[in-house]
């Protein structure tokens, strides 16, 4: 099984379909030739932060620890055309936007309830803009080495092909 048909059976496991430039930015391929969106040291700080709520670090790293802002930058800044850069950083700004109405303060500089209800309030007010960040920072957390050694079971030289495994209670799904 190569690496594309892995992840393939991951988004499949985990409810859904990659889109086509995500698929193509897990593959490390460069689909957008044209303008790109700069992003700011600001922009990516705001991206990991809200990584960090999708996926906050328990008993194991979480998205901010893996590193998912800088996979979510490259492939919205090689794999999207530059309108749909646009329309994910105005979803973003709008989320900081918001945050300092509601609170006085940027999304960054609030506390970790007010950041979860400012992503709850997201999923509703800006829909797309969620389902992307969402979509992003799930794969590039399971897609980095963080996400398929300490979230998943990991073996990096594996044994025999055995079909059905019954896992034990407790025991994390496996990484492929």
């Amino acid at each position: 099984m190569n690496r594309r048909e892995a992840v393939q059976r991951v988004a499949l496991l985990m409810g859904g379909v990659l889109s086509a430039p995500l698929m193509a930015g897990v593959m490390g391929q460069i689909i957008n030739t044209g303008d790109s969106v700069s992003v700011s040291i600001e922009q990516e700080t705001l991206l990991a932060e809200v990584a960090d709520i999708i996926i906050p670090t328990t008993d194991t790293p979480g998205a901010k620890a893996a590193g998912a802002e800088k996979f979510i930058v490259r492939v919205m800044r090689d794999c999207y055309k530059k309108e749909d850069q646009d329309k994910f950083y105005t979803g973003l700004a709008k989320l900081d936007a918001d945050s300092k109405t509601k609170f006085g303060k940027g999304f960054i500089e609030l506390d970790i309830v007010q950041k979860n209800e400012m992503v709850k309030l997201n999923t509703v007010n800006d829909k797309p803009f969620f389902m992307r960040m969402k979509e992003l920072t799930v794969t590039g957390y399971f897609t980095s080495e963080i996400g398929a050694t300490k979230a998943l079971e990991y073996l990096p030289i594996p044994g025999k092909f055995q079909g059905c495994v019954p896992l034990k209670p407790g025991q994390k799904a496996w990484a492929l």
